[in-house]
């Protein structure tokens, strides 16, 4: 046997003006707006997390590619990198490619450039050289540098080069220079740093 306790039914304040009762389409507005409110609260944060988890996905794909090339990649090494390795790139320079190497030992970074003479003039002087300090024939590159980006100086010359020396933990750079085309010389920079 169950007992029904029956609760009286409180009433509304005296102050307070009685309502209508709701008609059908009141009802189906507030429906639809709590609808749409829940929806939004739902919808934008997941449409955020998918856009995010997408965005991330693709950056790490990107950054995979880069650093599991093997050799010279197309295109500018970032201003980081130029800066950590004291290579400066004319501004007119042409088909820009490099090379980014670490290890616990030394890291080194690979550039290989074409420019105008103004263009080596303004590279060199970076290095507080000029033209006249480049050694004819002198090939600064060593034979294990080149092997790493495949750089085998075999073509015609004249070839030229210098390396500039420094204290570490400032990086050293070994400069090649091939004058094939006497107004494009193409130049070959190794930058490494001991850490």
């Amino acid at each position: 046997m169950t007992a029904t306790v029956s609760i009286p039914r409180q009433s509304s304040p005296p102050d307070e003006p009685s309502r209508p009762p709701e008609g059908g389409w009141h009802k189906f507005r507030r429906r639809a707006l709590t609808l749409l409110i829940i929806g939004l609260l739902i919808g934008v944060p997941a449409g955020y997390l998918v856009i995010s988890a997408n965005q991330s996905r693709n950056s790490g794909k990107d950054k995979e590619a880069k650093y599991s090339a093997t050799g010279l990649t197309e295109g500018w090494p970032s201003r980081v990198q130029r800066r950590l390795y004291d290579v400066w790139i004319p501004w007119d320079a042409t088909d820009v490619t490099s090379y980014e190497t670490n290890n616990w030992k030394t890291s080194r970074l690979y550039v290989q450039f074409s420019t105008s003479d103004d263009g080596l003039n303004r590279f060199l002087s970076t290095l507080k050289a000029t033209p006249s300090s480049l050694k004819k024939d002198d090939l600064a590159i060593g034979e294990r540098d080149r092997h790493v980006v495949d750089w085998a100086f075999t073509g015609p010359g004249p070839w030229s080069g210098l390396t500039h020396a420094r204290k570490n933990p400032a990086p050293t750079l070994d400069v090649v220079v091939n004058r094939t085309d006497p107004q494009h010389p193409t130049v070959y920079v190794v930058s490494r740093t001991i850490p």
